[in-house]
């Protein structure tokens, strides 16, 4: 069902936690659920306390359309359980050899709650409430892989990606500002905030040959990964699809 703020839609909750929203003050008519933005957010630390998604205590922007207004927020860990959608950031690290392009590939740690010791992008993360995209790039290049500013600095965007797509923590609606960023040999990423145990640097068609047989990376690194390729010339449109098709079947 819609879940509204007022009458701007802004996600979708699947009947149980409908009924849970009801029970917890929210109105459920004709046009779905609606909540009051200024009770959004205690309403969701209340479905947490009551075991439907962990509490992350980071809060994100709310808005019903993609660079609207900022209608409210919500911890993060309440977006896929509500259906809301979420932005986040992807850096694709990449290094010119003459050999070729090689890619900087992390593999996430094991106690991360979502799809841990899963292959990962050097940089990654959710943009949190009153962050810009590139901001968020920022910070998170230097907690995740000790990446300087100055280095961090020619990062460049080359794609804005979107998907919807059941979870197991809930329905993800997630956009992604994707970036590339090409790093000397010399630099070596170090993990700082322990969320990635290791760090490996790996040739562009390895890549693509992991991505082509198995699930090995994150569930949405391999779309920001296809778009590296294509672009790049290393595959074609009708095999992008191909790929994008096959990452929703089961293992």
């Amino acid at each position: 069902m819609p879940l509204l703020l007022g009458s701007a839609p802004v996600g979708w909750v699947s009947p149980d936690v409908a009924a849970a929203l009801a029970g917890l003050g929210g109105v459920t008519g004709p046009s779905g659920v609606t909540v009051g933005a200024d009770e959004i957010y205690g309403v969701a630390r209340q479905l947490a306390a009551q075991g439907r998604f962990r509490f992350r205590d980071e809060a994100f922007d709310v808005r019903a359309v993609p660079d609207g207004p900022v209608l409210a927020q919500l911890d993060r860990g309440a977006l896929p359980a509500l259906g809301v959608r979420a932005e986040g950031v992807h850096l694709n690290g990449l290094i010119q050899r003459a050999d070729g392009l090689w890619v900087w590939v992390a593999r996430r740690a094991a106690h991360k709650l979502l799809d841990p010791g899963k292959l990962d992008h050097l940089v990654g993360g959710g943009v949190p409430a009153g962050l810009s995209p590139l901001e968020t790039l920022v910070k998170e290049a230097d907690e995740e892989a000790a990446i300087p500013a100055a280095l961090i600095a020619g990062a460049v965007p080359v794609a804005r990606l979107s998907y919807a797509m059941d979870r197991p923590e809930g329905l993800r609606r997630d956009r992604l500002h994707c970036f590339d960023l090409t790093l000397p040999e010399s630099f070596v990423p170090h993990p700082r905030d322990g969320e990635v145990e290791t760090f490996e640097v790996w040739p562009l068609p390895a890549v693509l040959d992991e991505v082509r047989r198995s699930n090995a990376f994150k569930f949405n690194v391999n779309l920001v990964l296809i778009d590296l390729f294509l672009r790049k010339g290393l595959l074609g449109a009708s095999e992008g699809h191909r790929l994008r098709a096959a990452l929703d079947a089961p293992d």
